[in-house]
């Protein structure tokens, strides 16, 4: 197998390099100004280890995966097209009302509790692009009012003549029937062919989120078309250059429902944190190889932290009316909680609550820390980590950045100890623990909204600062082990290099499989086995067009199920794709029953109230080659000495420590390190705090156990590892 996995986040570019039976990881900053060359830089370091030449590299290799951000980047700096939207007249209302509660989403649970001080998104669609269709189908998409394509003409010229540069058509129940919206588009390529306006883009609203909820798939319509433009280029761009240097293969992108495409078969809004959703797909695949249980993912990177729960038995959290910046959308994405808390993530002092905040504004890549001499100006948990002596100036990203403690002292005492009255250190200390803090507190209400206990978890610590920041997070949760995965530093490139090829198509539906008023079971088995078939066939001949052979596609039927009239619904892994009696129905309900009484504490079911089947759903998948995992191994006491001392500060401790520093190059697998001490990799640092061992397992992953307990459970801990 020869690939290379790509991930670029808001300050590194992380890639690994498969060749054969040797694997690297590089980084390289990111580029925001084109994504291409921190991609090609990356690239170009893993190329000079392997000791070949790059055009011979591409030219030989079986995939290149790619996860980018850029979609989020266009978000946040509003450089899309002008957007004209076309939707049923009567609704034109719709998309600016925003239900009457569209200016609370995307806001912080602290500012919408204050309202009247929440400002409103400026609206990627403004009124005046807005036109009104003359048009009617019905909820069962029957064709009430047949087109007025002669005013729709009109609507369109009147759209370009304001500066249209794309179109989105979002009609009423075109979910249920599209026809109208299919001839919407043929219309506008026969008033604006491509030799007039050029490639403009037209987003059908049914295509890009195929469930009900008009003012959610409009929106989401609206934001693939925004995102459009710039991804398109930019990757078409991309795949280009690869081209060029004798790369010929389709490039696959990664989605974040946990799978990727080709880049033919991609919608802009499927690339959104497309990055940690690879972490996440590792996370699981990680779990799987180490029967591990249940662990939460901690991907800590420059920019954000990024939270995720694995909870094995092929249960995935979906997020299936996710925020995206300021905006709900309909389209199903792999459940992530985000927090700007990274190395880049700037402290402040807050005026009103007296104290130091952390993020979660970033100094991503440029200019970056304080500390990376680049023009950075602001304190970061990056410049607090190298004053408390976590970070080897002289050897930080293996060398390549050489960080200026000066920079960051300043930086600290001007932001920070001026207003508190306190010493560089002390201001550092309070920064560590302030963001350890945050993170924890995220990963806490992640777990105990879904009735989690986080003592019941194994904390798998990733990304850049994940190694660094991990005990500190453990501690404040009470979580007794963590895992700090091979190649942790990239672990969501190494998680692009795992991911099935995978499709989603959905159907809205309302289906009461059980009738509380008729106490009647479900028995349109046709109904329900036609809509399966045909999810089942879109999702085939969408890998049969990226040249999957048919006979390696596998599907996954999920139903979106509640009780009666419940706002609650939960995704169900359906024990068969078709009914065809009333036991299968039984099951059906006793598999939703379970999963119900799983998720919300077992008795609180309902099914006097009904059950009733809202979405159905198929996954299509086809299983690519795998990166193998190599156990972490059974600590044997060897003996290491340290490469280096030198003095740190922790945050329970007043004085400073003299710390054991080692190199993980100089480590055997097997050997145990006790804290406090740290172990620097080229990319990475990990830090054993006080009160805590490190066993070192193969490529330089690791167990990191609290030795706080009593022995007794200290044992039991190391038994559980020997085990896996």
């Amino acid at each position: 197998m020869r690939q290379v996995s790509v991930d670029i986040g808001g300050t590194f570019t992380d890639c690994f390099l498969v060749w054969d039976d040797i694997y690297l990881e590089t980084k390289a900053l990111t580029t925001h100004h084109n994504l291409a060359l921190g991609f090609m830089d990356a690239l170009e370091q893993a190329c000079t280890e392997l000791g070949k030449d790059i055009r011979t590299v591409l030219s030989q290799l079986d995939s290149v995966r790619y996860a980018t951000t850029l979609g989020t980047n266009t978000l946040i700096e509003r450089k899309g097209p002008k957007i004209g939207l076309l939707t049923t007249a009567g609704y034109e209302s719709q998309v600016p009302l925003s239900r009457g509660r569209g200016y609370g989403d995307g806001l912080t649970p602290q500012e919408q509790q204050d309202m009247p001080a929440g400002q409103r998104p400026e609206p990627i669609v403004p009124i005046p692009m807005i036109a009104g269709v003359r048009e009617r189908i019905d909820y069962k998409g029957q064709v009430v009012m047949s087109l007025d394509e002669e005013h729709l003409r009109k609507q369109i010229r009147h759209l370009v003549d304001r500066g249209a540069q794309a179109f989105v058509v979002g009609l009423m129940n075109s979910v249920v029937n599209p026809v109208h919206e299919r001839r919407v588009e043929e219309i506008l390529l026969e008033e604006y062919p491509t030799h007039m306006l050029g490639a403009i883009p037209v987003i059908l609203s049914h295509q890009v989120a195929e469930r009900k909820g008009e003012y959610v798939r409009i929106t989401s319509a609206i934001l693939d078309a925004y995102l459009h433009d710039q991804m398109y280029h930019a990757l078409s761009s991309l795949e280009m250059t690869l081209k060029e240097y004798g790369y010929t293969k389709p490039m696959l992108v990664v989605h974040n429902i946990g799978g990727m495409a080709q880049l033919n078969s991609t919608h802009a809004l499927q690339t959104i944190h497309s990055g940690p959703t690879a972490g996440i797909n590792a996370s699981e695949h990680l779990a799987e190889e180490f029967e591990v249980g249940h662990l939460v993912a901690m991907d800590m990177g420059g920019t954000s932290c990024d939270i995720g729960i694995v909870v094995g038995g092929g249960i995935r959290f979906y997020d299936f009316n996710p925020v995206i910046d300021r905006w709900l959308v309909s389209v199903p994405m792999l459940h992530l909680g985000i927090i700007g808390a990274g190395g880049g993530s700037i402290a402040r002092y807050d005026q009103t609550l007296k104290q130091i905040e952390v993020g979660p504004a970033s100094a991503g890549s440029e200019p970056g820390p304080a500390c990376f001499d680049r023009g950075g100006m602001d304190p970061t948990v990056t410049d607090a980590d190298l004053i408390l002596g976590y970070l080897d100036p002289d050897y930080y990203a293996e060398g390549h950045i050489n960080l200026n403690r000066k920079r960051s002292e300043f930086a600290i005492r001007e932001a920070i100890c001026e207003e508190m009255d306190l010493s560089v250190i002390e201001a550092a200390r309070q920064m560590k623990k302030k963001v350890d803090s945050n993170m924890a507190h995220a990963i806490f209400k992640e777990l105990g909204v879904k009735g989690y206990d986080p003592k019941n978890f194994t904390l798998l610590a990733y990304g850049g600062n994940g190694p660094l920041h991990c005990c500190g997070i453990a501690n404040v949760l009470d979580i007794d082990k963590i895992l700090i995965p091979l190649f942790a530093p990239i672990f969501s490139a190494v998680g692009v290099g795992i991911m099935d090829q995978v499709n989603i198509h959905e159907k809205s539906v309302f289906m009461n499989i059980y009738d509380s008023n008729t106490r009647s079971l479900f028995n349109d088995y046709v109904l329900f086995n036609s809509i399966v078939a045909e999810l089942e066939e879109a999702g085939k001949e969408e890998l049969l067009r990226q040249g999957i052979p048919e006979e390696l596609i596998q599907y996954r039927l999920e139903l979106d199920m509640r009780y009666g009239n419940q706002l609650t619904q939960t995704s169900v892994i359906s024990p068969i794709n078709r009914l065809t009696n009333m036991e299968e129905v039984l099951e059906l309900v006793k598999a939703f029953s379970m999963n119900y009484g799983e998720r919300f504490g077992e008795g609180s079911q309902q099914p006097e109230a009904g059950i009733r089947i809202n979405t159905i759903r198929v996954l299509s998948s086809v299983q690519l080659n795998r990166v193998e995992f190599k156990k972490p191994v059974e600590g044997k006491g060897n003996t290491v000495q340290p490469v280096s001392k030198r003095e740190c500060y922790f945050v329970d401790i007043d004085e400073p420590v003299l710390t054991n520093v080692y190199r993980t190059e100089t480590i055997q697998p097997g050997s145990v390190i006790e804290g406090p001490a740290l172990v620097e990799s080229p990319r990475t640092t990990y830090l054993i705090e006080p009160g805590w061992e490190l066993v070192m397992g193969e490529q330089n992953s690791a167990w990191i156990i609290n030795t706080k307990n009593t022995m007794a459970s200290r044992e039991s801990l190391r038994e559980t590892i020997s085990k896996n």
